[in-house]
């Protein structure tokens, strides 16, 4: 499970350090594709291998299935760490988050996702976590 909230930086060549807890958690490997909002997310193999699993299994029949396939599964990008725990980025992945020298690093449960901090702070600032509540059955 993921959890925590970090600030870090990503260095010139697109290197990013992961907290040694969430890299714990990431050392069978990692994967890394366009996420929803904005942000990167970054999965566990078993964690990608299931989710991808689903999405393949959607309807070739159906546009939307196709296009968010397509979103989801074509950008996306194994990672391995260097020995300062760091991995690298694509540019691709980079520049479609709008990734500067400081990136958030956000813990959510089966997920860590990558963030600019101009991006976080609009979408935090935007949260309404009380309100959202309304109608799901947690």
């Amino acid at each position: 499970m993921f959890v925590g909230e970090y600030t870090h930086n990503l260095d010139d060549k697109g290197r990013l350090a992961i907290p040694y807890r969430m890299r714990k958690q990431l050392e069978d490997g990692a994967v890394v594709t366009r996420g929803v909002d904005g942000c990167l997310t970054l999965y566990t193999r078993a964690e990608w291998e299931n989710l991808a699993g689903r999405i393949a299994a959607l309807p070739l029949s159906d546009a939307k299935a196709r296009r968010f396939a397509r979103f989801f599964l074509a950008g996306a990008a194994e990672l391995e760490f260097d020995k300062q725990g760091r991995i690298l980025l694509p540019g691709y992945l980079r520049t479609y988050a709008d990734l500067g020298s400081e990136v958030v690093v956000a813990g959510v449960f089966n997920r860590v996702e990558l963030w600019s901090t101009a991006r976080w702070q609009t979408q935090a600032s935007a949260q309404q976590p009380e309100s959202d509540l309304e109608g799901l059955a947690i």
